[in-house]
């Protein structure tokens, strides 16, 4: 082999995905969109179980049952979905908007591929993101809950290591719907409206609803059927938390499948 020879190796997944890190660690907006959402879910979450701790003892008997000490402490998850969903986005629609994407095609021609290294780092970001707003949610809002001497909950409680685990099971999810959303539009702002509207607008509006409607949604609708994975004290009328997830889990894999097609047939 003569000196300006060279030798030329196949792009493989995992050049795809070392890559991809250098690119989601080296993006400026990534990284403070990752930072707003672990604020967001811990701040939010340490100042609603703070405002229910005092407002606990004017509670009737039966919401003193009900009380959830764990999906308190994780309520700040609602808001942080948001960012979390804005990250997801951000893994593609960066790239449009810089034209980088074109490079990157260049580079991984096969598209799936592509898309697959993109996914596959996203998910472990997001899901270590998840996993840590849901663990230090927990851990310092029982420890607001003790210091107002209210019911708290302990980690090796029945299904509290379920719902913990679930929140950043859920975040993860909930990133991997922007990312898919992020194919299908390919701007941010469009793709973060839908994310927002899907799993934050829509939800809150529900109660709104005529009741069997609201019935129907609050059992059915993907998002709203996933949070009951972050919850100890279940409603037995909604579907069982591992069941809600599969669905919020099916409905975004529906969506991938859809984004996989048109990122392989649509120009960059």
């Amino acid at each position: 082999m003569s000196a300006t020879e060279t030798t030329h190796r196949p792009s493989t997944l995992g050049h795809a995905m070392r890559s991809e890190w250098v690119k989601i660690r080296t993006l400026r907006s990534a990284w403070y969109t990752l930072v707003a959402a672990v604020v967001l879910g811990i701040g939010l979450g340490c100042i609603i179980t703070f405002a229910d701790a005092k407002a606990y003892t004017d509670l009737s008997a039966q919401d003193q049952a009900a009380w959830d000490p764990t999906g308190r402490s994780l309520s700040g998850a609602i808001m942080a979905q948001l960012a979390v969903g804005l990250l997801g986005a951000l893994v593609l629609t960066s790239e449009y908007a810089t034209k980088m994407i074109r490079t990157s095609m260049t580079v991984v021609p096969r598209r799936g591929r592509l898309l697959a290294a993109k996914t596959v780092v996203f998910t472990g970001v997001a899901l270590i993101a998840g996993e840590l707003i849901g663990f230090v949610s927990f851990f310092t809002g029982q420890a607001i809950l003790r210091g107002q001497h209210v019911p708290h909950a302990a980690l090796g409680d029945p299904h509290v290591l379920r719902a913990v685990v679930g929140c950043g099971l859920y975040l993860a999810t909930v990133g991997l719907l922007g990312v898919a959303i992020g194919v299908l539009v390919r701007a941010t702002a469009g793709a973060i409206a839908i994310v927002t509207a899907l799993t934050f607008l829509i939800p809150a509006f529900t109660p709104a609803l005529p009741e069997s409607l609201a019935k129907f949604m609050g059992t059915y609708w993907p998002s709203m059927a996933a949070r009951e994975l972050m919850l100890v004290h279940h409603d037995p009328a909604l579907l069982p938390p591992w069941s809600g997830f599969a669905l919020l889990l099916g409905t975004v894999a529906a969506v991938f499948v859809a984004a996989f097609v048109v990122f392989q047939r649509r120009d960059a």
